[in-house]
């Protein structure tokens, strides 16, 4: 783009070539400036695409805004979003909850990762760890990183700090959450299991159409659960959401994360808007509303004034 078209420039004999060139580089410094410094109706726009699971390269299109600039309002909403939300979901009242791992990956596939960055984390597998309140539909807390107990302990402690009460929980058959609700929650807890049988053994999280599952059993691990409320049905309904709400994690295509910073900052994004924007079908309100963290249906508008 030749930037000084926007400047009323006359290059007539009197002005000197240097005064013209220097003119030239101060009108693309200030266009370079005001194409970054979005307004917040532009903000509104980008954030609305990147909500519905559209890609940057997308948004960049649709909106007229560069790709750069996007990547970096991400980057400040994302940070945003999950600041305010670890704040709020303070003292949570939920009844039951459940967990649930998903997988995507950042950068490349874990068999393409090089020798000297496989055990780096933000390279190869990412998993994001959720919880779901079953009575109101609000994710309370997630955790990105590995399915090992290290992940398991960080995100278990996260979810027990944030609840007001004695809570029902139920989780897949993953083996370290065994340790980790014991140590976050102790005996204050109502906890099983819900394992799932898939012929020809356990399923493989990467496998693009899951494996057939032929049955499952309940076990209880500790305190009182009630056995007829032990499911992971919502919790993987949202996994469903969020591999259609967030373009990082639609599987077969090349819209997968290049850095797990703007990995974890689209997620945050996508929670606060599932939180505090997107009716629930069933609720007829948004999940924070049913939870009673906000009395108001929130807009874009003021996700994106949260940057102020």
């Amino acid at each position: 783009m030749d930037y000084t078209t926007n400047f009323p420039l006359i290059r007539s004999p009197n002005v000197h070539v240097s005064h013209f060139r220097l003119v030239s580089v101060t009108a693309h410094a200030y266009n370079h400036f005001t194409m970054n410094k979005l307004s917040n109706a532009k903000r509104t726009q980008v954030v609305a695409a990147l909500v519905e699971g559209a890609s940057m390269l997308a948004v960049s299109r649709m909106t007229g805004v560069a790709k750069n600039t996007v990547s970096k309002l991400l980057a400040d909403i994302g940070e945003a979003c999950a600041a305010y939300q670890d704040k709020a979901f303070r003292n949570l009242k939920c009844k039951r909850i459940q967990c649930d791992e998903i997988w995507s990956f950042v950068g490349m596939k874990q068999k393409n990762v090089p020798d000297d960055q496989r055990y780096d984390f933000g390279f190869g597998d990412v998993y994001t760890w959720v919880a779901i309140d079953a009575d109101t539909k609000l994710v309370p807390c997630w955790h990105l990183g590995r399915r090992d107990a290290h992940a398991a302990m960080a995100f278990i402690t996260d979810l027990s700090e944030r609840l007001a009460n004695r809570v029902q929980l139920t989780t897949d058959g993953h083996r370290p959450y065994l340790s980790a609700v014991e140590e976050a929650f102790g005996a204050d807890i109502d906890y099983a299991m819900l394992v799932k049988l898939y012929k020809g053994g356990n399923v493989d999280d990467t496998r693009y159409s899951p494996a057939e599952c032929i049955g499952y059993h309940k076990e209880p691990i500790s305190g009182n659960p009630d056995m007829d409320h032990v499911s992971t049905s919502y919790v993987e309904r949202q996994n469903l959401t969020m591999r259609m709400s967030i373009r990082r994690f639609t599987r077969l295509t090349n819209a997968f994360s290049k850095r797990v910073e703007n990995h974890m900052h689209a997620v945050a994004l996508h929670y606060m808007h599932y939180n505090f924007v997107r009716i629930h079908k069933s609720l007829r309100m948004t999940p924070a509303m049913a939870a009673g963290v906000t009395e108001h249906l929130w807009e874009i508008e003021d996700i994106v004034r949260l940057l102020d």
